[in-house]
């Protein structure tokens, strides 16, 4: 049977994000005490209940003077077009407001069945705070709160009965997470599905990621808005293209620290950190009509030390002057010169110039990441880089490297056994990780050595002297002695 959805809907700050996090049993969704912080839709697997579902977090249909409200508006609708059940959070606290009895007509409008969701109980009588509630001519309220899990298990039983047991058992089970036409549009947990690549989208902000996350789906499912800053969540897209499954994890601007003052801005430098430790390739978009910066090179370093896959793409690429774009290849070379294992894409998000190819790199890079490398294989590479190369002297003695293995992927690890090898040099290193790249054909990921030294089994051992040597100590002992 499809997995049913079901979206979170409210006025802001009521607890959306909260549950969210409760029901999916993550921290996807970005949770402070402050307004208007989910603005886009956020997808999530429902892991409280007894049977699998689909979550979808929404912005909060906030005050009408906010210049993004319209489009959350926007994007709230859409999910409860989307949806099988609607939870109506409301604040135990706040009472009925305005925004409540605005928000109650157009469920009564979409034809949803709706369960009120009387959310931050604890210090209230659940009886007395519900009873205002019943003025919206809604079913009984279900108290819970959130933060604790407090009455959340209770509440999504009896959702999740309702939905299964009304559901047409006749109908033949579609495969989750597809259409009748068999076109994903239910996102699938990358947990359950390891053939799904999971696609960190990286960079400034306002420089193109969430209109290219539209550009590659091939709808507006990310608030889109010429203002810095838009995307303050990290939001999860998941989506299939020629039978391969993406997940598209559209991250907020990363500033540089001095800009940084807000809390939601510092919750959104984490959130974007994370998300490219939970991705598989990281896609890091540039603006070409600004200058590489210096949080450009640290953001890209944070993707590379974390070992994930690294597709560049150059946005805004269309209208540049050719001495423009003669300038953004030349700061690529010298500021990003580390990088000399990804290949620059210069696209338009907007227009929509070079994207198609942006993901048959991504499934390259991810491909290269997760690669085979036989031991034979590798050791005829680490031996023909000896011979044309050998390592340098230390003390007068030669390090040698005698055999190498594979040792991880996703980044591909080797390890290479030898003698003296802390003492490698970083510039012999990278002469080998190129060799072992051009063999093997790993673009786009980095690649990590791991140099294992051979211990010496008489290491802090002291030689036992025969007879004969240890009567020739003691003759040379006595001749010093004389000599003294």
């Amino acid at each position: 049977m499809e997995q049913p959805v079901i979206a979170l809907v409210g006025r802001p700050n009521v607890g959306k994000s909260t549950l969210f996090n409760r029901l999916t049993r993550t921290r996807d969704a970005l949770v402070a005490d402050f307004p208007g912080l989910t603005r886009d839709r956020q997808y999530g697997l429902g892991r409280v209940g007894p049977v699998p579902y689909v979550v979808v977090d929404t912005g909060g249909l906030g005050e009408p003077d906010d210049p993004t409200y319209h489009d959350m508006q926007g994007q709230a609708v859409r999910a409860l077009d989307e949806a099988d059940a609607v939870l109506f959070l409301v604040d135990a606290h706040a009472g009925v407001t305005p925004g409540d009895e605005a928000l109650t007509h157009q469920l009564r409008q979409r034809g949803k069945r709706v369960w009120l969701v009387l959310n931050k109980v604890d210090g209230v009588d659940p009886d007395l705070a519900g009873a205002e509630f019943h003025a919206l001519g809604l079913d009984r309220p279900w108290p819970i709160a959130a933060v604790h899990g407090r009455g959340v298990p209770r509440l999504m039983e009896a959702v999740l009965d309702d939905l299964v047991g009304s559901r047409h058992e006749a109908h033949e089970p579609a495969t989750p997470g597809t259409d009748d036409d068999g076109h994903t549009d239910a996102p699938i947990s990358e947990t359950h599905d390891s053939a799904r690549i999971r696609v960190a989208l990286i960079g400034r902000p306002n420089v193109g990621k969430s209109t290219l996350v539209n550009r590659l789906v091939g709808e507006e499912r990310v608030l889109v808005y010429d203002m810095p800053g838009t995307t303050r969540d990290a939001i999860r897209v998941p989506f299939e293209r020629d039978g391969q499954a993406f997940t598209l994890i559209d991250t907020a601007g990363v500033r540089r620290r001095s800009r940084v003052r807000e809390t939601v801005e510092k919750f959104s430098v984490v959130k974007t950190l994370q998300a490219i430790d939970a991705a598989e390739v990281v896609i890091m978009v540039l603006d070409a009509q600004q200058e590489i910066s210096e949080q450009d090179a640290h953001l890209i370093g944070h993707a590379v030390d974390a070992g994930r896959g690294l597709v560049l793409a150059v946005n805004k690429w269309d209208g540049l002057a050719p001495a423009d774009r003669d300038r953004i290849r030349r700061e690529l070379d010298l500021k990003l010169a580390f990088l000399d294992f990804a290949r620059p894409r210069f696209i338009s998000a907007l227009h929509g110039t070079g994207v198609g190819r942006l993901l048959d790199e991504v499934a390259q890079v991810h491909r290269a990441a997760r690669a085979e490398l036989p031991t034979p294989a590798l050791n005829a590479v680490l031996a023909d880089a000896l011979e044309a190369h050998q390592p340098p002297l230390i003390r007068g003695r030669r390090i040698k490297l005698r055999y190498a293995h594979q040792g991880g992927r996703n980044p591909p690890m080797i390890v290479i056994h030898g003698n003296q090898t802390a003492a490698l040099p970083a510039a012999y290193k990278r002469y080998l990780v190129n060799r072992f790249r051009r063999a093997f054909s790993l673009q786009g990921t980095p690649i990590r050595l791991d140099f294992k030294t051979g211990e010496n089994p008489y290491a802090g051992r002291r030689n036992r002297l025969t007879p004969r040597q240890q009567r020739k100590r003691e003759r040379l002992i006595r001749r010093n002695r004389r000599k003294a």
